[in-house]
C-alpha cells in the first residue's frame, strides 16, 4: 500500500514542481515516513507540518480535503457560496486559492478574502453572507513549519462530529489525489478590506465606554492576522497603542518572534521591552490567526503574565458585575477549563454548560440550544462575547480586556487586583497544563496504553481522595459506586476529581502529544500546603506516564 502511494506521487505529471524536487532529495527512510500514514481529517479539519507526502500539508492534500468538503456540501445543498480566508503562513494564500478552484469545479460560488484576515472574521463572513460553509487556512498557534485546513458549517462554527465524519467519508472516496480538478476562476469573488468596517461595527457592540481613555496598550500580532484589524480598532476608541513594529508585518517565517503561541511566555519578549519603555498598562498578544489572546498586566511596576483561565475568569466576572446580561442566558465552558468559571456563574444563578475540548463544541451548542448567549471560553486562551461570531475571537477579547483595564484604572486598581478579589471571594484556583510529546510512529499506541492503564487502575495519590471519575470514552461519570451519563459525545478523555483537585488527561486532537490538566482549589490560609500536595500529584502522574 505504501509503495503504491509512493509510486503514484513519483510518477504523477501533476505533482507540484517544488514537491517533486523535495521528494527526489529524501532518503528511502524519509520517503517511507512521509507516506506510511495519511493526514487525518479530524473534528474540524487538518493540521500538520508542510512538505511532500500523504502525511504532510501540501497543495495536493489541501485540495484533497477541499474536494471531500465540497462533495459533502454538494450532497447537502447542491449549490451555494463558501467563504475562504487564510493567515500569514507559508503557502496559505496558495492553499486558499486552490481550495477555491476545487469548490468552483463543483459549481459553488466562492468568497475569498482579498488579504489575510483572522479566523473569527471568516466565521462572521459565513454568517453575514449566508454561506453554506467556510474554510480557514491556518495552523493557528502551531510552529512556523505547520499549516492547516479548518472547515466551517453554515452557522459559522467549525464542523461538528457528525459533519466531520461525513466529510471524512467523502475524502476517502477520492482514491487518486491527483485526479482532483480545478474549476473556473469566474466563480471566485473577493471580499475587500471594506468588510473590516462591517465586522468591527458588529464587534463594537461590546464597547460601552466612549469616554477619554487613560491607559496605554502594547500590542503584537506575532507577524499574524490580528495586526490587520486590532490596532486600528483600539486606536479608534481612543486608546494609546504602542505597536511591536518588528512583529506587525505578516511573515511566514515569524522572523522576529520567539514563539507563535501566546501561551508561551517567550511570545511576550519583545512586547514587554516596549511596555517597560513606555510604562504601558496592558500588553496584548494575539496568535497568527487572531483567535487566541494572551495578556500581561502592570502591577506595582512589574508585568505579570496571565493564563487563559485567569483571563477568562476576569472577563466573565466583569461581564456579570459591570454589564447588563440576560438573566435567562447561558455560559459555555469546557471540561478542561478552570472550575472558577462555573463558580462565578453560580454566584449569579446563571446556567453553565460544559463541552468537550475545542471551541467547535461551544459553537455547536450555541446553535443547538438557542438560549441567550452570555459568554464562552476555554483554557487555551480563547473566548467569545458576541455569538454573531461562532469561533473564539481575539479581536473581541482585546476590546473587552482593554475596557476592563480602563475601568479598573479609574478606581486605581489593576487587573491583578481584580483577580485577587475574585480569588478571595471564590477560593484560589491554580490551573497547570502540561504536555508530553510522543514523536515516534508508536506515539498513538503509547498514549492509548497510558489512558487504558489509568482507566483500569485509576489514579491513586496519597492524601488525595478522588471520589469522582469521568470516563468520557464510555460516557460515564462515576461518583462513589453510582454511575451517571456525561451527556457528551464519546471522547478518549479521563478526569479524576477530589474535593480540591482535578486531573484531566487527553490526547491532543491535532498533535502527537498527551495533554494533562491539573487544577487545585485552596483557601489562602492553606495555599502553601495545597501547592506541596499539587506538586506531589503532578510527580505521581508523570511517574505513571513514564513507567507505562
Amino acid at each position: 500500500m505504501v509503495e503504491e502511494k509512493i509510486s503514484l506521487w513519483k510518477n504523477s505529471i501533476n505533482l507540484e514542481k517544488n514537491l517533486k524536487v523535495e521528494l527526489s532529495q529524501l532518503t528511502s527512510k524519509e520517503i517511507y515516513d512521509r507516506f506510511s500514514t495519511d493526514l487525518e481529517f479530524g473534528t474540524g479539519g487538518l493540521r500538520g507540518p508542510m512538505g511532500v507526502g500523504t502525511s504532510r500539508i501540501n497543495v495536493h492534500t489541501i485540495m484533497h480535503a477541499a474536494a471531500g468538503f465540497g462533495s459533502y456540501l454538494k450532497k447537502k445543498y447542491s449549490s451555494g457560496t463558501v467563504a475562504i480566508s487564510y493567515d500569514n503562513r507559508k503557502n496559505s494564500y496558495l492553499f486558499a486559492y486552490k481550495s477555491a478552484l476545487v469548490l468552483s469545479n463543483l459549481n459553488f460560488k466562492v468568497l475569498l478574502f482579498e488579504k489575510l484576515r483572522p479566523t473569527p472574521m471568516l466565521s462572521f463572513a459565513v454568517r453575514y453572507f449566508k454561506c453554506i460553509g467556510g474554510i480557514m487556512i491556518t495552523a493557528s498557534h502551531n510552529p512556523k513549519e505547520d499549516n492547516g485546513f479548518k472547515a466551517y458549517n453554515s452557522s459559522g462554527a467549525q464542523l461538528n462530529l457528525d459533519e466531520s465524519k461525513e466529510v471524512i467519508s467523502e475524502i476517502s472516496k477520492i482514491k487518486n489525489i491527483f485526479s482532483i480538478e480545478e474549476g473556473d476562476k469566474k466563480n471566485i469573488n473577493f471580499i475587500k478590506s471594506t468588510f473590516d468596517d462591517i465586522y468591527l461595527k458588529e464587534v463594537d457592540k461590546i464597547s460601552l465606554n466612549n469616554e477619554n481613555k487613560n491607559i496605554s496598550i502594547v500590542y503584537s500580532a506575532l507577524h499574524g492576522t490580528g495586526g490587520e484589524v486590532i490596532p486600528r480598532y483600539l486606536s479608534s476608541k481612543g486608546y494609546k497603542v504602542h505597536l511591536v513594529e518588528s512583529e506587525m508585518k505578516p511573515d511566514p517565517l515569524f522572523t522576529n518572534t520567539h514563539s507563535t503561541n501566546p501561551e508561551n511566555p517567550l511570545s511576550f519578549n519583545n512586547s514587554l521591552k516596549i511596555a517597560e519603555k513606555t510604562n504601558s498598562d496592558l500588553v496584548i498578544v494575539t496568535d497568527p490567526d487572531a483567535d487566541r489572546l494572551g495578556i500581561s498586566v502592570k502591577d506595582k511596576g512589574n508585568y505579570v503574565l496571565l493564563t487563559g483561565n485567569e483571563t477568562a475568569s476576569i472577563m466573565l466576572y466583569f461581564l456579570l458585575n459591570y454589564r447588563n446580561y440576560p438573566k435567562n442566558g447561558i455560559i459555555y465552558t469546557t471540561i478542561v477549563t478552570s472550575s472558577l468559571v462555573k463558580e462565578i456563574a453560580k454566584s449569579k444563578d446563571i446556567k453553565t454548560q460544559e463541552t468537550l475540548t475545542g471551541f467547535k463544541f461551544i459553537g455547536e451548542k450555541i446553535e443547538i440550544n438557542k438560549m441567550p448567549f452570555i459568554f464562552g471560553c476555554e483554557e487555551s486562551y480563547g473566548s467569545l462575547i458576541l455569538d454573531s461570531i461562532r469561533d473564539k475571537d481575539a479581536v473581541q477579547a482585546s476590546i473587552l480586556i482593554a475596557e476592563i483595564c480602563e475601568e479598573l484604572h479609574k478606581k486605581n486598581m489593576s487587573i491583578l487586583d481584580l483577580l485577587n478579589d475574585i480569588y478571595k471571594k471564590f477560593g484560589h484556583f491554580i490551573n497547570i497544563n502540561k504536555s508530553y510529546r510522543f514523536k515516534d510512529s508508536n506515539g498513538k499506541e503509547k498514549m492509548s496504553k497510558i489512558l487504558n492503564s489509568l482507566r483500569e487502575n485509576k489514579l491513586i495519590v496519597p492524601g488525595v481522595d478522588f471520589f469522582e471519575t469521568n470516563d468520557y470514552l464510555k460516557q460515564t461519570k462515576k461518583i462513589g459506586e453510582k454511575s451517571y451519563p456525561t451527556y457528551l459525545p464519546s471522547s478518549n478523555v479521563l478526569s479524576f476529581i477530589s474535593k480540591n483537585f482535578k486531573v484531566t488527561i487527553r490526547p491532543s486532537g491535532t498533535e502527537p502529544k498527551l495533554k494533562i490538566y491539573y487544577e487545585m482549589k485552596s483557601d489562602f490560609s492553606k495555599l502553601k500546603s495545597s501547592q506541596i500536595l499539587l506538586n506531589k500529584l503532578i510527580t505521581n502522574v508523570e511517574e505513571r506516564i513514564y513507567n507505562e
